[in-house]
């Protein structure tokens, strides 16, 4: 039960019930007194939405390290892709290298494209909202409710 009993409690005529209540006894008449979005379900359901949606702490820094630090990789990437073109054009490596039906265009894209893919911080600005994501359903799953980021930060 969502009032967190393990065994059952007697209630008498006016008692409050929850939802999820089960009846042991006798026949019962009850009033609806919160229905919908005031039930008390829905309210942890509220509770864990907004948790998923919070933004831990650390999100705050890991969004900043990720503004200055994706600029930073694409200026690599596209100087990789700048140098390997020139020496490329200049003869500073030999045609042999390039692959079957490659241009020096293409043989540095392949270089550009790697250091943008193996440099990427897509995972530093993906990583702390999945796990907060993660925590907060795996912790409603088991009955525990999580307020948000900044409680399973601490």
């Amino acid at each position: 039960m969502i009032s967190g009993e393990s065994e059952p409690v007697l209630r008498a005529t006016g008692d409050p019930l929850i939802g999820g209540t089960i009846n042991t006894g006798n026949a019962l008449i009850m009033r609806a007194t919160r229905v919908g979005a005031d039930t008390v379900l829905s309210q942890i359901v509220r509770l864990v939405e907004r948790a998923q949606m919070s933004k831990a702490p650390i999100q705050a820094y890991a969004d900043y390290v990720a503004s200055l630090f994706v600029p930073v990789v694409v200026g690599l990437a596209l100087l990789t892709w700048t140098v390997w073109y020139i020496a490329g054009s200049v003869g500073a490596y030999p045609d042999t290298w390039l692959p079957m039906g490659h241009t020096h265009f293409l043989f540095a894209l392949l270089f550009g494209i790697a250091v943008l893919v193996i440099a990427c911080p897509c995972a530093l600005g993906l990583a702390t909202p999945t796990a907060v994501m993660v925590g907060t359903g795996v912790g409603a799953s088991l009955g525990i409710l999580i307020k948000g980021g900044d409680a399973l930060e601490r």
